[in-house]
């Protein structure tokens, strides 16, 4: 029971924060409306995206500093639970979008950083399968995973942050919208973003299982 102590607290805090999500008593916000709601899974979804994509050239330093392919395979499973949140992320930041601005897409910068980015990252799972090579897709990957993660940043925060935005948090202060919420809303939000994050690590850590039963050779020195 003591090793699974933090999936049974991530499996409370997401029904804490559905429950509480649909029950609370939303701020009569006249622009957002119940669609507020959505702050409970879309901002989180890239949360769990920018950890992973973290996590994951964290693990690809390490295997090009030690050359060990059970790196490069933690490495890609990060990138691969990545996307998906980061795919979630989009589809609800585009149901948003058609119910306060009118159409799903507008070409929003953050939108397009957004866009961009998991376009970056798809590329990088093309190119792992692309190279039969375990030493050399290992390598590579890794490389293009740093340099890919090295233009996230920009390209979802910085340069959005410069540019005119109907996202709220624009005009350089990423954090403002977090600060100026009603506290009603940071009793869900805030638990949201690490109940998200730790079923994040949650599916990785299954398909890590998974990996050491497809390839023990990998993992046998641990």
């Amino acid at each position: 029971m003591a090793k699974y102590w933090w999936k049974i607290l991530t499996t409370i805090i997401l029904a804490y924060v559905i429950v509480v999500g649909i029950l609370i008593k939303i701020p009569y916000l006249p622009k957002l409306k119940e669609s507020i709601r959505n702050l409970f899974y879309h901002v989180p979804m890239w949360y769990v995206m920018l950890f992973c994509f973290l996590m994951s050239v964290i693990y690809s330093i390490l295997y090009l500093r030690k050359n060990h392919l059970k790196y490069d395979v933690i490495s890609n499973e990060f990138v691969v639970v990545g996307l998906w949140f980061g795919a979630l992320g989009m589809v609800t930041g585009m149901e948003w979008a058609y119910i306060q601005w009118g159409a799903p897409w507008s070409n929003d910068p953050k939108q397009v950083g957004a866009a961009l980015t998991l376009l970056i990252y798809l590329a990088y799972t093309i190119l792992r399968s692309s190279l039969p090579d375990a030493d050399k897709r290992g390598r590579l990957a890794a490389v293009y995973n740093i340099f890919s993660f090295a233009l996230l940043i920009p390209l979802v925060y910085i340069i959005p942050s410069h540019l005119a935005s109907l996202h709220p948090g624009s005009d350089n202060k990423p954090f403002e919208a977090l600060k100026t919420q009603d506290h009603m809303l940071r009793y869900v939000s805030l638990p949201a973003m690490l109940g998200w994050i730790m079923l994040g690590l949650w599916i990785f850590d299954i398909r890590l299982r998974l990996k050491k039963i497809e390839l023990p050779e990998i993992f046998t020195h641990e």
